[in-house]
């Protein structure tokens, strides 16, 4: 007999013919994100040493926050009683029912802040949510009305995979944050010769520095994503990102964590090295957060020309392409320029890959692609050196 969260799984990927206006799917579904958002913002708000981000705790300490987040809660109860009474099967409805009585057991929107032993660790319960509400608003729309696959849902194949990697990354970004900024902080402490560069580098007009930053960060990414390609134990950890079999903008979370500690290393690297303003860095790391999720987005458009100045969605759709035209090409983040240079530049007129993924076999589960790395088979590395 299926389980709760398997009756939920299966409303979530229902086909989209029995998911139309009326039947009480959205609001369903939109009273189960506001009711994870609610309750992720309660226990950020009820024990605020432990799951929220010191960024974010002085927009939590305002006024109108704590009536955000109770209007959060009612509109969940709402629709979750709407989709309750429209939709015959009841798993969207009551589940997010239940998160949303949850919440109100541990307080609600007047939750008092408890008192937490200081370990010096906290994990961004409020970061995921601001985040993966701010991306779902902005992405699943332009996705839902102009996709490039028509046939590709909002829950698709492997989507619960990498909304887990979503939650992941956001939750230990203190962690992943100390870790990648640990090199620089050495390079910093050990280079003070380096002093006058950083002064007139920082002495740049703000947009001149940004846009230096992107050149710059772009064309070392560049040579640390192609090392990921042709090194087979480093594409070991680069595979997991890889093994995604459809792209949208929720495909981009899927990285192991090596490698998303390794590339914020070798992108913040440059930037406090050479002395660029904090809020340049701060910028740039907001636009990769967009960009990311846009360049991996299920969106329409050939961009033919655009294509050969910007990174678009085709032009990296064919790096993630299964086909063999597409292995080991467009490694560039934002410039194609760099991939024009060093001869892996391929954007065919009109044409978009056929299928996306990895030719080895990769695991299903977080803990098991967490671990792929480090016990994958001879035969699946003889594979990628022969590619």
């Amino acid at each position: 007999m299926a389980n709760p969260l398997d009756h939920l799984r299966d409303e979530l990927e229902a086909p989209v013919a029995i998911r139309n206006f009326g039947s009480g799917w959205y609001s369903g579904l939109f009273a189960l994100v506001l009711a994870i958002a609610g309750f992720g913002l309660v226990v950020a708000l009820r024990w605020p040493g432990w799951f929220a981000t010191p960024e974010l705790q002085a927009v939590e300490q305002t006024l109108w926050f704590r009536p955000v987040v109770h209007a959060v809660l009612i509109s969940s109860y709402a629709l979750a009683l709407l989709s309750l009474m429209l939709r015959t099967k009841k798993a969207i409805g009551f589940t997010a029912l239940a998160i949303g009585i949850a919440a109100a057991l541990l307080g609600g929107a007047n939750v008092s802040a408890r008192e937490t032993h200081d370990w010096g660790i906290f994990f961004g319960v409020d970061f995921f949510v601001v985040n993966l509400i701010a991306a779902g608003l902005m992405f699943a729309p332009i996705e839902r009305f102009w996709p490039h696959n028509r046939d590709q849902r909002l829950f698709r194949s492997e989507w619960r995979e990498d909304l887990f990697y979503y939650l992941i990354s956001s939750m230990l970004v203190q962690i992943f944050t100390y870790l990648a900024l640990a090199p620089s902080s050495i390079i910093n402490a050990n280079t003070v010769s380096l002093a006058g560069i950083r002064a007139a580098i920082g002495g740049q007009p703000w947009v001149l520095q940004f846009v230096e930053a992107m050149l710059l960060t772009d064309f070392v990414q560049y040579w640390f994503h192609r090392a990921f390609h042709r090194v087979p134990f480093l594409w070991g950890f680069h595979a997991v990102h890889h093994s995604a079999e459809a792209m949208d903008w929720l495909a981009g979370a899927r990285m192991h964590f090596v490698e998303i500690i390794l590339l914020r290393s070798v992108t913040s690297l440059p930037l406090l090295t050479f002395g660029f303003e904090p809020s340049v860095m701060q910028a740039y790391v907001a636009l990769v957060y967009i960009y990311s999720g846009l360049v991996h987005a299920n969106l329409k458009g050939d961009f033919d020309r655009f294509g050969h100045v910007m990174v678009t969605p085709r032009f990296h759709h064919w790096h993630h392409g299964i086909e063999k035209e597409a292995v080991d090409v467009n490694f560039a983040i934002h410039f194609p320029l760099w991939d024009k240079l060093f001869g892996t530049f391929h954007l065919p007129a009109g044409r978009w890959p056929q299928g996306y993924g990895i030719p080895e076999k990769m695991p299903n589960g977080y803990l098991k692609q967490l671990a792929y790395p480090f016990v994958r088979s001879q035969k699946a590395i003889d594979a990628a050196r022969a590619d």
